[in-house]
């Protein structure tokens, strides 16, 4: 009867190797990156611009929403695309101006804000 038993213990180790590990709760999460800062050389002729001055530079918007106080237009390019943001002033007075830009390739890799700035500029002389 030692042997059966002993063969049983041997079996159940056997046995419990076999079986997953238990599961651990997950380690400590990390932040994401914080966003990169960007420089506004190149995009002087965009930052603090009205609505009326991008479409004067870039021609009408391919996408214009608005949420809030806030404004969203984007303009295409074959080499880009940029989206602008305006917001009103300070204070809520006066017509809302360009604060903040995004470029990105065609593709949706990011592109230099100042580079994609250029390509539209391009685009529009060539029309």
């Amino acid at each position: 009867m030692r042997t059966g038993l002993a063969a049983l213990m041997i079996a159940g180790s056997a046995l419990a190797a076999c079986a997953p590990p238990a599961v651990q709760a997950p380690g400590p999460t990390t932040a994401a990156p914080p966003p990169r800062p960007y420089s506004p050389t190149g995009l002087e002729s965009v930052l603090g611009q009205t609505f009326r001055s991008l479409v004067a530079q870039f021609g009408q918007p391919d996408l214009d929403l608005t949420e809030g106080p806030a404004r969203k237009l984007q303009f295409l390019g074959p080499a880009c695309v940029l989206d602008a943001y305006l917001y009103p002033p300070r204070g809520g007075r006066g017509e809302p101006v360009v604060t903040h830009v995004d470029a990105r390739l065609p593709d949706g890799r990011e592109m230099d804000r100042s580079s994609c700035v250029a390509a539209l500029n391009q685009r529009t002389q060539a029309r």
